[in-house]
């Protein structure tokens, strides 16, 4: 049964926290965790996890902004589940941030969190929300609100990331799902297949595939072992089909061979797709080849603001996808949500993130996008592009008008078969201009006007070139601090590889690792304000405060302390200005 945590309201009189001496203690206050308490725990909208509980009269569940809070704690700090648990029990700084001032208070045992996680990810699969991703943009919703960033400006950057799991190849995958398939027949089928398995399941499938040296004989042996897939799939179907293992030796057949007439045949690793299977433990898992990198898992999608009279840069949105995802279909994704919640009017990115599906969302919600680089052959800087020109677009983002680097302006016309669309400069003008020979529109045989013709897609692609040209001239590159926010996000997994496996929990552990991101950001900032704030200079003839004064102060400190303690606030050393 649901129940709301109110209990952090109210502060114990006699506490671990009460008994430490004031320096401590206001050292406490104004460290990471009582930022985390203020600015992220405070904040848990704990109605958006009541789906999870009955509505039955049951037993109260743990505190649920408890449970986010650890779980953002272990993505930020990049803790084990049993470090984790360790951290709640006895470090004072966690209890703090999670709203206890005394240890012992709130015990539990650790499977809670673990069933926690299972309901979350049941509710994602069924729903296809995910509530921790949802409870991150209200918080930071929240946290933008109060400290007045602005949110018009916005960057972003993806950056791969590894699941937990082993790097291994085609036939070390194949052998594994055998082995797999084998543990759950029954005693009977294990019996009657035993011949079959043998080969399979006297040692490990690392093990295995170093026993097969050469190319020819790791053909043959993958021939091989693609019979014996084929007959088992046929042999087991009426009996495993809808068991997990026997799924995974589907796919994966279905992935590594082509079945003919004369049986399967092993297909060449150039055949092999992007999204065919990395690893038995994680099926959403892809590979990838970027640069010169391979990698096998997902892809991370940070965005931030980033308007430089902002004081500080929150984190506002992280997307997982599997890392064949092109970044350009993870703007397309972002645009409404970011748009809807924020004052979104400039984005900022590299040339990944552009392409035609991006810019029709770009256009339907009305913002502008900047990108660093564009993505194809460098223009030949002898010869004109079609971002030297300016073209106007109307409503239906149909190009409307153009006008040449001299300043001639034109209107944009259909071509015959309306496939495409041309501009006829005037040919007196044109003929004189310093720069014909290296232009674009060209005479025509018969029309001795100047045409200059393009598809709707080259027009907005010279249009995000020329705002990237015009980055360049002004010296500014908003884009560029967002790595050093990326190397934030995957600063606590060694390698940028994650303890988990599964999009989902990638996910999950993404978003934490943002929240306590903001949080930091946060602490950083208020202790420059509250810095700056004491050295600031005092006015002539108030190098003293009057004793009135003094005491007002000194009242107000008393008030304050003593509501806290009736229950009415947590006490907040750090707010009273202490």
């Amino acid at each position: 049964m649901f129940k709301k945590n109110t209990k952090h309201q109210q502060p114990a009189l006699i506490s671990a926290v009460s008994d430490l001496p004031e320096k401590q203690r206001l050292r406490l206050e104004q460290s990471w965790a009582g930022t985390f308490y203020q600015e992220f725990f405070s904040r848990i909208n704990e109605e958006t996890f009541s789906v999870l509980y009955s509505d039955l009269p049951s037993r109260p569940n743990v505190p649920i902004n408890v449970l986010v809070g650890l779980d953002a704690l272990k993505a930020g700090f990049g803790w084990s589940d049993a470090e984790l648990y360790d951290h709640f029990c006895y470090d004072l700084q966690v209890r703090f941030g999670l709203g206890y001032d005394r240890l012992g208070d709130g015990d539990f045992e650790i499977r809670t969190l673990y069933y926690f996680r299972q309901r979350l990810s049941q509710y994602n699969v069924k729903t296809g929300e995910n509530l921790l991703e949802k409870a991150f943009e209200q918080i930071t919703d929240a946290q933008i609100m109060d400290l007045k960033v602005r949110t018009g400006m916005q960057r972003m950057d993806s950056t791969q990331i590894a699941s937990n799991i082993v790097s291994a190849s085609r036939m070390q995958l194949l052998v594994a799902a055998l082995q797999r398939v084998e543990r759950i027949l029954s005693e009977a089928d294990q019996t009657r297949l035993a011949e079959t398995f043998a080969p399979y399941t006297k040692d490990s499938a690392g093990h295995y595939t170093c026993r097969v040296k050469g190319q020819e004989a790791m053909q043959a042996h993958l021939q091989e072992i693609g019979k014996t897939i084929h007959a088992l799939l046929l042999d087991l179907k009426s009996s495993y089909a809808a068991e997990s293992a026997y799924q995974v030796l589907e796919r994966i057949f279905a992935d590594n061979f082509h079945l003919l007439e004369s049986g399967p045949k092993a297909k060449e690793n150039k055949e092999l797709t992007s999204d065919c299977l990395q690893s038995v433990d994680d099926l959403e898992a892809t590979y990838r080849t970027k640069g010169t990198g391979h990698y096998k898992g997902y892809v991370a999608n940070l965005t931030e603001t980033c308007d430089p009279q902002n004081p500080l840069q929150l984190i506002t949105k992280v997307q997982t996808a599997s890392n064949n995802t092109d970044d350009s279909q993870l703007l397309v994704e972002a645009l409404p949500n970011l748009k809807q919640r924020t004052e979104l009017e400039t984005i900022y990115t590299d040339g990944g993130h552009g392409g035609p599906a991006a810019d029709a969302v770009l256009q339907e919600q009305q913002v502008e996008h900047i990108q660093t680089a564009i993505r194809g052959l460098t223009p030949n800087p002898e010869k004109l592009h079609l971002a030297d020109f300016t073209i106007k677009f109307n409503e239906d983002s149909q190009p409307v008008k153009v006008t040449c680097p001299q300043g001639q302006t034109e209107t944009v016309h259909s071509s015959s078969q309306k496939k495409a669309f041309v501009a006829h400069f005037t040919a007196e003008v044109c003929q004189i201009c310093p720069l014909a020979d290296k232009c674009l529109a060209r005479p025509g045989s018969r029309n001795p006007r100047h045409h200059l013709r393009f598809t709707q897609a080259d027009a907005r692609a010279s249009e995000r070139r020329r705002h990237s040209q015009e980055q360049r001239k002004d010296g500014r590159n908003l884009r560029a601090a967002v790595e050093a926010s990326v190397r934030s996000l995957k600063h606590p997994f060694p390698a940028g590889k994650l303890p988990v496996r599964g999009k989902f929990r990638v996910a999950c552990l993404l978003i934490g690792s943002a929240a306590v991101s903001n949080v930091r950001r946060i602490q950083r900032y208020l202790q420059a304000k509250s810095k700056a704030e004491t050295v600031l200079p005092v006015a002539p003839g108030a190098e003293k405060c009057t004793q009135e004064q003094a005491g007002g102060s000194f009242l107000a400190f008393v008030k304050t302390t003593l509501a806290a303690l009736s229950g009415l606030a947590r006490p907040n050393l750090y707010a009273m200005g202490c």
